[in-house]
């Protein structure tokens, strides 16, 4: 009889120690470790019914996984836009009132000049103590910003928070910044690391926003360069729905994907494409059946998605009249070296589509060769472009 009481306790003891680890290992959520807040755990009991609730009414899914923020310096407004699929177009959710205003129109270059800054920031920080009720930290000073800042002193602890008062950040009301952070948590939570915040002078879509930004530029025209780059982002996004991608070059400026490319609602091109004689390289006898190891484009499996992203874009002008879609099949060959070479179209797309398709390919950066038997060897691939207007 002993045994067996035993025998049970020792199971009740392993049934304990799983139900244990099963509980730590939830625990390790940013959302739980969010409930751990006391003023959190008040915050989300309150607002996640009434959130839910405006999602359901606006037809969107809650909670949502990619949110995108946008601000307004001059009109202030703060736009929330979010979806759940990578590859949709954001929706915007809700517009609030930016409550107050520090500076003017222009980037913040060091600290203490009271400005708003202007570009492209992510959400850093989530400040449940913070004395402007709660907050949501930027990454400011940026690459960009570090580079033509002040060099000692180009100032920090930006923020989006509550309490409506600023020295340059983005005020808005203790309700407003309470949903701000849910959603925030809730996207952060469910694998978004990078919660994209573009801060810009005006909402170029408002006409008396724009009169008073050519009047600004007309005082101060050293900053309509700059402009023009926060205005080129803009428009990306309105085109698109989609956030551009931003990059830095080695003077501090900002480089907006695509900013000359032709976007959805464009007209096609007159210029014509002409069909070119290509050189094909004689490698079938030298392509093995089978590889250890298939070819890497250059960056990886996710630049070459952002690869075939851009040349969507840049092939939708292409699409003939009332199309939608199109989808061209193509082959390329690797070499041993990592060229492509031999880039040819299967089926689908039209003449200039094609061409542009067959360029793109052959003027690509070398790629990690394929590797059979710890050897490179050329392979031959196939490739599927979805050309779709957006």
């Amino acid at each position: 009889m002993f045994k067996y009481i035993l025998i049970f306790f020792i199971l009740l003891v392993c049934s304990i120690k799983i139900e244990a680890q099963t509980s730590n290992t939830s625990a390790y959520t940013f959302i739980n470790y969010q409930r751990t807040i006391p003023k959190i755990t008040d915050l989300l009991k309150r607002k996640e019914d009434t959130l839910m609730k405006q999602f359901k009414a606006k037809n969107l899914e809650w909670p949502a996984k990619y949110i995108y923020i946008r601000s307004f310096k001059y009109d202030s407004q703060l736009e929330v836009w979010v979806k759940n699929d990578p590859a949709k177009a954001y929706k915007l959710f809700k517009t609030y009132k930016v409550c107050a205003l520090a500076g003017t129109l222009g980037p913040k270059r060091m600290q203490g000049d009271y400005q708003v800054p202007e570009g492209f920031y992510r959400i850093n920080e989530f400040n449940a103590n913070s004395q402007y009720h709660l907050s949501l930290g930027l990454n400011y000073p940026n690459a960009s910003d570090k580079a033509l800042s002040d060099l000692q002193q180009p100032g920090g602890d930006i923020y989006i928070h509550g309490s409506c008062v600023t020295t340059g950040c983005i005020p808005v009301m203790d309700a407003q910044i309470e949903e701000l952070y849910v959603l925030a948590a809730h996207a952060r939570d469910q694998g978004q690391d990078f919660i994209p915040v573009h801060i810009f002078p005006i909402n170029f879509n408002n006409s008396k926003s724009l009169d008073y930004l050519k009047r600004h530029l007309q005082t101060f025209s050293y900053y309509a360069p700059f402009a023009n780059k926060l205005k080129s982002a803009f428009y990306y996004f309105e085109k698109n729905r989609q956030v551009p991608l931003v990059l830095v070059d080695g003077n501090g400026e900002y480089v907006v994907e695509e900013e000359s490319a032709p976007i959805a609602g464009n007209k096609k091109p007159t210029k014509m494409i002409v069909k070119k004689k290509r050189l094909e390289v004689k490698l079938e006898d030298e392509i093995p059946p089978t590889v250890n190891q298939l070819p890497v484009y250059p960056g990886g499996p996710e630049a070459f998605q952002l690869f075939l992203k851009k040349l969507n874009v840049r092939l939708i002008p292409y699409l003939e009249e009332d199309q939608k879609t199109a989808y061209v099949m193509m082959e390329f060959t690797v070499t041993k070296e990592g060229k492509v070479v031999n880039p040819k179209i299967i089926r689908g797309g039209n003449d200039e589509m094609n061409e542009y398709v067959l360029d793109a390919f052959e003027e690509m950066s070398n790629w990690q060769p394929a590797i059979r038997q710890e050897k490179n060897v050329p392979i031959k691939l196939k490739q599927t472009i979805v050309v779709e207007a957006l």
